[in-house]
């Protein structure tokens, strides 16, 4: 069973039916639709995705490969720049897309091949019961209101932030984490900037922009989707005031932050004002916990490692979430030590990445040049060498899992054609 069907849910859920493993999927919402902004898959979780059979020509209708990252101070001048994904040496892209047309891709392509009766619509799980007999029930609450139980060999729990499962599971867990950050997102149709598909970070760590690209210009007037954050530090001593997370705001309550940030190759009051709708949310996580099992119950994904997006990497690690749940059951068949192995493999490093991101994650560069100069300069190299840029660079996207020469020399983590067998399918009944 597995409670909630977003991406990673949905990725797992793919996972469970390529090796064989019968599941139900518990989404909340009833009818799925094509929400948020934009979002980068990494090139370890694009290499999942092609595992799983969704290839390059359902990426590109839900987003384009990334060519380029960059960060960029106060004056326009780059701090530091890189290729990305194929260019940068990876056997596989990044892909830069929709949020929820890349969510809709998966679940259409998880109700093709499983069938409609695998995701239950309309309900969410709240709780949950270790029984006796290793087998586990789930506490279902539906869209009308009413409540029902159901069972089965293991409940996952992929619910996101605010996981019902995680509250059961640690109760004592501090409140949701907000460092001070403000953010507005939303997309813009204009013309891509760079090389075209380039993600760029421009400002300093508190007061910044976040640009990219995520469809593919329109071969007549040249426009593509731009993705845009818009963020501002503030003072959190007394948390958050606002009611809700995630709210629509209107672009003038906050485009006066950015007036003045022009450019001959950038116009950010313009391509702020000119979206349809914007939103605001604070950027927050969730303090890393000790385990993330509880007898027949796991928690991946926002549920298991809620972080900061300053390393881009949030959807990429629910991905591999999934793909490395799924080698657990291929060695452990479809049982408790199956949790206890994702739980040995994934939970210390991917709570050091939590806090990785927190301390700004690959966005760090940006503090040090406010640090060293107040964020203008003329010559980067003057203010930190190539070789500390490279290094500081290095460091994170080992920590993140995408260094190059790992990658690609690691093996396929879930051989084509391997299944479950059904001798492991009983073991966890």
């Amino acid at each position: 069973m597995i409670a909630g069907g977003g991406i990673a849910g949905l990725s797992l859920a793919l996972t469970l039916e390529q090796i064989g493993v019968p599941c139900v999927v518990f989404e909340q919402v009833r009818e799925p639709k094509p929400l948020g902004v934009g979002i980068n898959i990494q090139p370890n979780a694009v290499r999942e995705l092609y595992d799983l059979g969704i290839g390059p020509e359902e990426m590109d209708r839900t987003g384009l490969p990334a060519r380029e990252w960059a960060l960029v101070g106060l004056n326009g001048n780059d701090i530091y720049s890189e290729p990305r994904g194929l260019g940068a040496g990876y056997d596989w892209p990044q892909y830069a897309v929709h949020r929820g047309r890349f969510h809709m891709m998966l679940y259409d392509t998880f109700v093709a091949r499983a069938g409609t009766e695998a995701v239950r619509l309309g309900q969410k799980v709240t709780g949950y019961l270790n029984n006796a007999d290793g087998s586990v029930t789930a506490l279902v609450l539906h869209a009308d209101g009413t409540r029902s139980e159901a069972d089965g060999t293991l409940l996952i729990g992929a619910d996101g932030i605010h996981s019902a499962v995680r509250a059961q599971m640690h109760p004592d867990q501090p409140p949701i984490h907000w460092g001070g950050a403000v953010m507005w997102r939303g997309t813009t149709m204009a013309k891509p900037i760079r090389t075209g598909s380039s993600f760029v970070g421009l400002g300093t760590h508190r007061h910044r922009m976040v640009i990219y690209p995520i469809s593919h210009p329109d071969p007549e007037t040249g426009l593509a989707m731009i993705n845009w954050i818009a963020e501002v530090t503030m003072d959190n001593a007394e948390g958050w005031q606002q009611s809700g997370w995630f709210r629509q705001v209107e672009i003038d309550s906050f485009a006066h932050h950015f007036d003045g940030w022009e450019w001959d190759w950038l116009d950010v009051p313009a391509l702020l004002r000119g979206a349809d709708v914007a939103y605001q949310n604070p950027m927050i996580d969730r303090d890393p916990v000790e385990t993330w099992v509880d007898g027949g119950v796991v928690l991946m994904g926002d549920a298991a490692h809620a972080m900061y997006p300053t390393g881009s990497n949030g959807a990429s690690q629910a991905i591999i979430d999934a793909r490395v749940l799924g080698t657990c059951f291929l060695e452990h068949g479809v049982t408790a030590a199956a949790l206890r192995a994702f739980d040995a493999d994934l939970c210390g490093p991917v709570s050091e990445l939590i806090l990785r991101n927190r301390g700004a994650g690959p966005f760090g560069l940006l503090n040090m040049v406010d640090e060293r100069c107040g964020g203008e300069f003329e010559n980067i190299d003057d203010v930190i060498p190539a070789a500390e840029r490279d290094a500081f660079m290095a460091k994170y996207k080992a920590a993140a899992g995408f260094a190059i020469e790992q990658l690609n020399a690691a093996p396929r983590r879930i051989a084509e054609g391997a299944r479950v067998t059904a001798e492991s399918v009983e073991l966890g009944a």
